[in-house]
């Protein structure tokens, strides 16, 4: 398979985790790596010196010198960036890891039967754990598949969806580690009321964390592993009878559904 040149278009954390994946794989399918940012110039002088990329100020003429463009900005920003991006495009492959940024939206957008692909990865892609989903537009064909996966194998595990699928699992993949951290926060502050070091409350909460994602790994299910921590009357059944008079399950929910309804937003248009 000839290795393709890729353009990266932002050079933020989730840019840096793919490159660094990138630059580590003994298979990788890329050529020569690019990367542009125009805001922050220094971050681009840090990124080819750690990783061996190139750098460039003027990535609307560099489109035309790579065969994908990934592009890793915020959302709001791919209307123009499309706009100034379609006439220098020529059947590159397009790649986005915005949020909500669907591959409709930006084939209504890119020149006609323009190849593209939505990537919905999450912030554990910085140590190769992300659990990505994707979605492919209408006119990416296999040849551009091997290319795809190997941006996907940088940084972790991937599953390919539909579109609609990749909206509303977003908060699934994507967001749900902020709520997993945000109730690790309050167990650490649990932890730290008795008389313990907050160093000593993280090795015990991710410890724990370990632990039950191992048992999950195993094939338990989560029915039974609460069954086998909380017997009836038991102390653990209590804590459980308090998380259920405030409906925790409801509220992450709730959560999941604010999250990909705001997401879905911001690529409508």
């Amino acid at each position: 398979m000839k290795k393709a040149n890729i353009l990266f278009i932002g050079a933020g954390r989730m840019a840096e985790a793919m490159v660094s994946g990138i630059v580590k794989s003994e298979h990788s399918a890329f050529g020569t790596v690019t990367m542009a940012n125009r805001s922050n110039k220094e971050k681009l002088i840090q990124l080819q010196r750690t990783y061996g990329v190139k750098s460039t100020s003027d990535w609307l003429r560099a489109v035309q010198q790579n065969d994908i463009i990934l592009l890793a900005t915020p959302p709001h920003t791919h209307e123009e960036l499309l706009k100034l991006l379609t006439p220098q495009l020529n059947g590159q492959l397009v790649v986005t890891v915005a949020a909500g940024i669907d591959p409709a939206y930006l084939e209504k957008r890119l020149p006609q039967e323009t190849p593209v692909c939505w990537i919905m990865p999450n912030t554990a892609a910085q140590v190769g754990m992300s659990m990505s989903t994707y979605a492919c537009g209408t006119f990416v064909k296999d040849h551009h598949r091997p290319y795809i996966e190997s941006l996907l194998a940088a940084i972790g595990p991937a599953e390919e969806l539909s579109a609609e699928q990749v909206h509303d699992l977003t908060a699934i993949t994507g967001s749900s580690p902020a709520f997993i951290y945000y109730v690790v926060k309050a167990l650490e502050e649990a932890a730290a009321a008795y008389d313990i070091s907050d160093a000593q409350a993280r090795r015990l909460v991710i410890q724990m964390l370990k632990g039950s994602v191992a048992m999950l790994e195993a094939g338990n299910e989560p029915d039974d592993l609460i069954a086998q921590v909380a017997s009836p009357g038991g102390s653990t059944a209590e804590g459980l009878r308090v998380l259920e008079t405030y409906g925790v399950d409801r509220m992450l929910k709730q959560a999941v559904e604010a999250t990909n309804s705001h997401a879905k937003n911001n690529g409508e248009g």
